[in-house]
């Protein structure tokens, strides 16, 4: 007889020694590698187009960079820390993070979370809510963008500008990484 798989909670991701990341999707814990350069730089510039638009447009979403909470599950079984969120539901927020799928994610792949942001997490983030997710591939320069409302998916070089679904007046330009 197989032992019995252990599920992990959130109190097992706040368990963690300093300086160690995980996810935790569906009960299973998932570490998580420091960011290269190349991914740190990426997060940062869609981040700061997407957060200076929203400020300069008083619009009123909320962007978030990682390490931030996303509670996506009304359990204590998933944790995720996605690069980038967006919420336009205020009432989601607290001190923790997100309760609740933010409306838009951004995940820049890395060679160790490939399987993460392409199977789980796509699959997680559609079946919690989330409206639209971007998977970013920084070696082949290219955005691919998921709208689960329109069920629909573009894929983007970084060379052509890259609208948002979420925030209509918002285009993301990624020519200058």
């Amino acid at each position: 007889m197989e032992a019995a798989k252990k599920i992990y909670t959130v109190n097992d991701i706040y368990s963690l020694p300093d300086g160690q990341r995980a996810e935790l999707i569906n009960g299973e814990l998932y570490m998580m590698a420091p960011p290269s350069r190349l991914h740190q730089q990426i997060t940062g510039e869609i981040y700061r187009q997407t957060a200076n638009h929203i400020a300069e447009n008083k619009g009123r979403c909320k962007a978030y960079i990682a390490p931030f909470a996303v509670f996506l599950d009304a359990d204590d079984k998933t944790y995720t820390e996605p690069d980038i969120s967006v919420v336009c539901d205020e009432g989601k927020l607290d001190d923790r993070g997100c309760n609740g799928a933010p409306d838009w994610i951004v995940e820049v792949v890395s060679p160790s979370s490939r399987k993460m942001d392409y199977m789980i997490k796509l699959f997680k983030y559609q079946a919690a809510g989330v409206r639209e997710y971007w998977i970013v591939e920084p070696v082949e320069r290219i955005v691919t963008v998921y709208s689960f409302e329109a069920n629909d998916l573009h894929r983007y070089s970084f060379s052509e500008p890259i609208k948002s679904g979420i925030i209509q007046s918002l285009t993301i330009n990624l020519s200058e990484i």
